[in-house]
């Protein structure tokens, strides 16, 4: 079932790349007492996702931020060294925080999954993003197969 607006976020692990290499993330610092704007991409350096989706929130960051955004996140079922490398060739710049859900175990709680089978891509999440506030889902847009309007930093910045 997939998640919706009102409902706390299950609690799921993240890795993200450091110096020191991939480290995990902690669910309730990430998201206890803050405001996140997250958004999932089916792949890093996916067409789609590195010439619109990433871009559109590193532009945006500072309209976010003014909005009561802590932080930006994007996620993608890749490893942590995808997603480091990709932010690093995208230029995210502290801009946009790049963690790895490897397993798809956030995809999967948040009833969020596609199957990219036909493409290589193997079970991926959708396209979506959502507004977490304190842990709990504020603001949730998931986008239809092939489309790309409601998950970009634009859309969630008239919505905020």
């Amino acid at each position: 079932m997939t998640i919706a607006e009102g409902q706390t976020l299950p609690t799921t692990s993240f890795a993200t790349m450091t110096e020191n290499g991939p480290a995990p993330v902690d669910h309730d610092t990430l998201f206890k007492g803050r405001r996140v704007a997250l958004f999932s991409v089916p792949g890093a350096f996916t067409p789609t996702c590195s010439a619109k989706h990433l871009p559109g929130f590193v532009e945006n960051a500072d309209a976010l931020k003014a909005k009561g955004v802590h932080e930006i996140v994007c996620t993608a079922v890749n490893d942590p060294f995808v997603m480091g490398a990709w932010g690093k060739a995208s230029g995210v710049d502290g801009k946009v925080t790049m963690l790895a859900d490897g397993n798809g175990d956030f995809a999967k709680a948040v009833g969020l999954t596609m199957d990219g089978s036909k493409f290589g891509l193997g079970q991926r999440g959708q396209r979506f993003a959502m507004v977490i506030n304190d842990g709990v889902v504020e603001k949730l847009f998931v986008e239809a197969p092939g489309e790309f309007k409601l998950s970009s930093a634009e859309h969630m910045l008239s919505a905020l």
